[in-house]
């Protein structure tokens, strides 16, 4: 599926961001440009629900009439589905309003891709241990406030399985069961792989994942001010341990959120 131009529309791409990190709205921004850089929209905005420029103001700085909302989250859960369309009074998939057509895609985390990159950033971090030894553990927030949060996560420890390149994997949450911290009973291969399923290395993947682990005994401070990834392998509990960082910065996501247009231009 190859991306058309649509010298016609602009495409808004939603992050989370951060009022304490900017590492959070990075990958977002990073994304934008290159989209950008191909000229396929006419306009290319971001807009954050914690930073600027705000989920309410950025429809009142495009000019185009057909509008692609597309959310850069990893999952489809409270944000995608309650946040996101009240700040942006979104009616459905297709919102008509003034004569203009905004069109609400899915989040980028339901791309079937998204298997390949978590592949792909557990042997880049563990290159050469051999995956017959290996247990994957895939991390994720999880939340009370909508089941769903943990769905995309547990859907990729399922895809992950089924190509029986690890005897083991397994997914874990911040806020759900079974906790990251259990990593070590979740798990039992000599050597164990943590891949976070997040868009950005933000607080929860350099702050409180390292600390649930157990590679680090309090949180140590922005990612772009610390080592946590790059002191690979830990020896922890008689195993050694790697951590991986998130997988939203890869370059494949810009090709992710323009195929994600697409999608929706397929299904409608």
């Amino acid at each position: 599926m190859s991306a058309q131009r649509k010298p016609g529309s602009a495409l808004v791409l939603v992050g989370h961001g951060s009022t304490v990190n900017p590492d959070s709205s990075l990958p977002t921004f990073t994304h934008a440009k290159e989209i950008r850089r191909r000229r396929i929209f006419s306009e290319v905005h971001c807009a954050f629900w914690k930073e600027e420029p705000s989920l309410r103001e950025v429809l009142r700085m495009v000019e185009s009439d057909d509008v692609y909302i597309v959310p850069n989250f990893i999952s489809e859960g409270y944000f995608t589905a309650r946040v996101i369309p009240r700040e942006l009074e979104l009616t459905g998939a297709v919102t008509r309003r003034n004569g203009r057509v905004i069109k609400y895609c899915q989040p980028v985390g339901n791309d079937p891709r998204m298997t390949d990159l978590l592949l792909y950033r557990a042997k880049e971090v563990a290159e050469g241990v051999p995956a017959d030894k290996t247990s994957l553990m895939i991390v994720a927030h999880g939340t009370g406030l909508n089941e769903n949060s943990a769905v995309a996560a547990k859907r990729q420890v399922s895809a992950i399985r089924g190509r029986k390149i690890y005897p083991e994997v397994v997914a874990a949450f911040m806020e759900e069961e079974p906790p990251i911290s259990a990593w070590d009973t979740l798990t039992t291969q000599p050597f164990v792989v943590v891949v976070p399923f997040f868009i950005s290395d933000g607080l929860h993947s350099y702050e409180d994942i390292p600390v649930l682990l157990g590679i680090e005994s309090q949180a140590q401070g922005a990612a772009s001010h610390q080592e946590v990834f790059r002191r690979n392998p830990y020896q922890l509990k008689g195993r050694k341990l790697y951590y991986a960082g998130a997988i939203g910065m890869e370059a494949m996501m810009a090709d992710i959120i323009l195929e994600t247009v697409e999608r929706f231009d397929f299904t409608r």
